[in-house]
């Protein structure tokens, strides 16, 4: 008998989830398809599949709320809250905040991060020059928030005071590799709180999609010996310089470049906070990590184009390395170039959902790099 009524209950429930499930993909394709290109404030979940060569297949779910501290005032940027929870096929899996926050008139700009995060990945040593065939497999559990806060004090000139803890811990998957031949220092990870001065110029007609304006980002962060041991102490600068122009009606240039040193005062080398080359942001088809040192320097170009309101495709190239300080030499140069596709779910705001194949180098002996990519927003 309790058979039969599960049964019963089971038929007369199954309709209503399917019903609830129907009228939320409903929801969701409605707003992801709407030709509304008023300003308002929107908040979207989302599904979230992805692809990279660093963390393979991606399924989670995010939330993006994009909205206007002023709706009223045109001049007001689209501020951003960005949540996900990401499982990867290959051991990357996240859980994160992010927000960029423009208050009223612009007066302040608030950046935000919190990451709780697990990451098997492959660490080929150190250097501009590293072997495929070196990958050791580590895992790394990382915790980190921090926030920036900035004033504009001149028209588009921002200055400001943030702080960054982070925390590595690394594990050795496979004993023997190219990993064991560090120095014990920094094989267990460790951790550090950065103290930021930051300064930022931002002229960009939209803080997402712009299709004009310059963007200047400068921040030097101070990690003062506040745990001891063999955890790292030193500095940290990086520079994030970007341009854009229309260059027609639907066409728009961007150009893109990068400058990050980090500096250690004892014999703690970090390579866990070394700048990393690669990833779907700078120097697509790298898989990041796969060049890793003291310093790096990378630029990049790239021609968008609206086929039509929901569509755009992408053509970029670029290039970029990794060096030791006193050993900088523009011979070392990496490559960089590809294609990409762009279907905009919110037009107002040009949110839109990235398709991106970069191609980079082909090193002595291997085949040539590269890596096809699937992700939310503008790459820069």
């Amino acid at each position: 008998m309790k058979i039969k009524y599960f049964s019963l209950l089971l038929i007369l429930i199954l309709p209503l989830g399917l019903y609830a499930q129907i009228k939320l993909i409903k929801k969701i394709s409605t707003k992801l398809l709407s030709n509304d290109t008023t300003r308002h404030n929107s908040f979207l979940p989302v599904p979230v599949f992805g692809y990279s060569q660093e963390a393979g297949l991606q399924l989670g779910i995010a939330g993006i709320y994009s909205f206007y501290t002023d709706i009223n005032n045109l001049n007001n940027k689209a501020s951003t809250l960005f949540t996900n929870l990401i499982y990867s096929t290959k051991g990357q899996n996240r859980i994160s905040l992010k927000t960029d926050i423009w208050s009223k008139n612009n007066s302040y700009h608030i950046i935000g991060d919190i990451r709780l995060a697990q990451t098997a990945f492959d660490f080929f040593g150190l250097g501009n020059s590293t072997k495929f065939i070196d990958a050791d497999k580590l895992l790394l559990r990382q915790t980190r928030f921090g926030a920036d806060v900035e004033k504009e004090f001149f028209k588009n000139l921002y200055l400001g005071l943030g702080a960054e803890f982070d925390k590595q811990k690394i594990k050795d998957v496979i004993p023997g590799g190219i990993f064991t031949s560090k120095t014990e220092s920094d094989k267990t990870g460790g951790e550090a709180l950065f103290l930021k001065l930051t300064q930022l110029y931002d002229s960009r007609n939209n803080s997402i999609y712009p299709d004009k304006g310059y963007y200047v980002r400068t921040r030097f962060g101070i990690a003062p010996d506040f745990f001891g041991g063999n955890n790292f102490t030193g500095n940290h600068i990086d520079v994030d310089f970007r341009l854009f122009k229309k260059m027609g009606k639907n066409l728009i240039l961007g150009i893109n470049a990068n400058f990050e040193a980090l500096n250690y005062t004892k014999n703690v080398e970090a390579f866990y906070f070394m700048p990393q080359l690669g990833g779907d942001q700078m120097m697509r088809g790298y898989y990041i990590g796969r060049l890793r040192g003291q310093n790096l320097l990378a630029s990049q170009a790239e021609l968008r184009y609206r086929i039509v309101p929901r569509l755009g495709i992408v053509g970029f190239m670029g290039t970029g390395m990794v060096y030791q300080n006193s050993e900088l030499a523009l011979r070392n140069l990496k490559p960089n170039y590809g294609v990409g596709a762009r279907f905009f779910f919110d037009l107002e705001k040009a949110l839109s959902l990235r398709l991106d194949y970069g191609i980079g180098e082909k090193p002595e002996g291997e085949k040539r790099i590269s890596g096809f990519y699937i992700s939310l927003g503008e790459a820069f």
